[in-house]
């Protein structure tokens, strides 16, 4: 069906039935023309983010921070 066709076969429905129409064409347009983010990407960038040139804390380490911690939370 073209384009004159359809607007045609538009003429012949109901006030009703037009509304829904042209709700659902502005609809599919603005769908089509809304931006789509750009997933492509975003891990590879969010990767980055928490990359330090420190190495990782040992195993000592992380028991003085997560004491630490603790003494913080409760004792102060």
């Amino acid at each position: 069906m073209n384009v004159q066709e359809l607007k045609n076969e538009a003429y012949k429905l109901s006030v009703s039935d037009c509304l829904i129409l042209a709700n659902s064409i502005i609809q599919s347009l603005q769908d089509d023309l809304r931006p789509r983010p750009n997933r492509q990407g975003i891990a590879q960038r969010m990767i980055g983010l928490l990359k330090t040139d420190e190495p990782p804390p040992n195993d000592a380490e992380v028991e003085a921070m997560l004491e630490e911690r603790l003494v913080e939370k409760y004792l102060k």
